[in-house]
């Protein structure tokens, strides 16, 4: 199982989990609570209940990078280019725009 906490303006949103069941999106409680927040992503509106996927969500699917910059993280990483959680959780921690990546060491879990 991997975790990774999903930031919005630096701010934690939700915690993203891969498992042997696919991958499940939950928004942290309190920040439901908080004073009108923000959702992550139009497909991933603001609700109390988990979002599961046997496949990544494309919202987080593509924040991956393509081209010559994934080439680039493969190969100094050495990752494969099939892991997409591996790939969002390497890439994705200082990315365009509000919503950031952060990986959860499994001892944490």
């Amino acid at each position: 199982m991997r975790k990774a906490e999903i930031k919005i303006f630096d701010k934690t949103a939700g915690w993203l989990v891969e498992d042997e069941n696919g991958y499940h999106f939950n928004y942290d409680s309190s920040y439901l609570e908080s004073t009108n927040p923000d959702p992550i992503s139009l497909t991933l509106p603001i609700k109390e209940q988990s979002y599961t996927s046997k496949i990544l969500f494309p919202f987080f699917d593509g924040l991956i990078p393509e081209g010559w910059l994934l080439d680039i993280a493969q190969n100094n990483w050495k990752l494969n280019p099939r892991d997409r959680m591996g790939l969002l959780m390497a890439c994705c921690k200082d990315c365009i725009g509000a919503v950031s990546v952060h990986s959860i060491n499994n001892e944490e879990l």
